[in-house]
């Protein structure tokens, strides 16, 4: 369809319950109507992480009536939309299976299409929504459960470089603010500790970097964070502000160094692109940031990353993919299912092990 679409997006793969109104002509810049979210993070704060039951209850409670306040922020009505979309996975599938029924009810209710979206692929397309980036582009995915290097060729089109084999850096950063006792959620608190700390003191390893191709670990990495936090209590009996600040810029540097190595090699692994792009929660990160666009001018190619309101889950992304499949023919029923584990890219061997439910990304 190459005429003017509006879609409602539902989002609850996880701690946030979202819903969005975005509207696009081709050819032109998309707009977002409105995209509004209901965070979880008080619910969970005293649990040290997500639990999955409650954020399940906490998206039954809350989804009519972000989707309400989605089309009443826009000024619209669902007479007024053309399709609904909606995460279908992966995710914790408490979540997942509370939005797919919302918008199952709602389709089935107003005749309106249905299309499920692969949560990731809504951050992948994100530089579509912000940015009208073409096709192919390098997209660096990096979020609290997932990490990967994938070169986007269409709305349902993706080639994975590499990936987090254990822990994506999302889940280290939250798993080291466990660690240090900073509040969830970890990236951001771990970013300003490490503001004031000195990234020098701790010799944290950069892992895999001593190995060919794209692939990335972090789990060794969260160890030694862990190693040293144990040996500077044993001297000294605790932790002081600046052991916690040094231990956070030294860990949060290692990142970085990573990220920006393996992202040299996808960028040469990739010629031809439109340009390189981050997108997920950890995307928020200055400091990621800033290296990565620093690797992307070095290497020639325009740098994209979404507004700081776009890097984590919302349903405008998932509103915007969900036209993108619409345009390419996709169409779901009433028999769409939640799936808590979804790959973007089939062809490629899964990263971490598969189980009976299958590859997880």
């Amino acid at each position: 369809m190459d005429g003017q679409l509006t879609f409602l997006g539902i989002e609850s793969s996880c701690d946030d319950t979202g819903a969005a109104i975005v509207r696009h002509q081709p050819g032109k810049a998309a707009e977002i109507l409105s995209n509004v979210v209901a965070s979880q993070t008080e619910l969970h704060a005293a649990f040290g992480g997500v639990v999955p039951e409650i954020a399940a209850r906490a998206h039954v409670e809350k989804l009519d009536l972000m989707i309400e306040a989605a089309l009443m922020q826009a000024g619209l009505q669902l007479a007024d939309v053309d399709g609904i979309a909606v995460t279908a996975g992966p995710g914790l599938i408490g979540g997942v299976l509370a939005g797919v029924m919302a918008a199952k009810g709602l389709a089935a209710a107003t005749g309106l299409p249905l299309v499920g979206v692969n949560h990731l692929a809504g951050h992948a397309l994100t530089p579509r929504l912000t940015d009208a980036l073409c096709f192919p582009y390098l997209m660096l995915l990096v979020s609290g459960g997932h990490c990967q290097f994938l070169r986007v060729e269409g709305a349902d089109s993706f080639s994975r470089l590499g990936g987090t084999i254990d822990d994506a850096p999302g889940e280290a950063f939250d798993k080291t603010a466990k660690l240090l006792g900073l509040p969830q959620p970890g990236g951001p608190s771990v970013e300003a500790e490490a503001r004031r700390g000195d990234a020098a003191r701790f010799a944290f390893p950069r892992p895999l970097l001593d190995r060919p191709g794209c692939d990335l670990s972090f789990s060794g990495l969260k160890t030694a964070l862990m190693r040293a936090r144990d040996g500077v209590v044993a001297e000294k009996g605790g932790l002081t502000r600046a052991d916690r600040a040094d231990l956070c810029a030294g860990f949060q540097v290692a990142v970085r160094d990573v990220l920006a190595e393996k992202s040299r090699r996808a960028l040469l692994a990739c010629p031809g692109i439109s340009g390189f792009a981050v997108a997920g929660g950890v995307a928020a990160n200055q400091s990621l940031r800033a290296a990565l666009e620093n690797v992307a001018a070095q290497a020639g190619v325009a740098f994209l990353a979404p507004p700081l309101a776009l890097c984590t889950d919302n349903a405008a992304m998932i509103a915007f993919a969900g036209m993108e499949r619409f345009r390419e023919g996709a169409r779901d029923d009433l028999t769409l299912s939640a799936r808590p584990r979804w790959p973007l890219d089939n062809k490629a061997p899964a990263l971490i092990g598969s189980g009976k439910r299958g590859a997880k990304a």
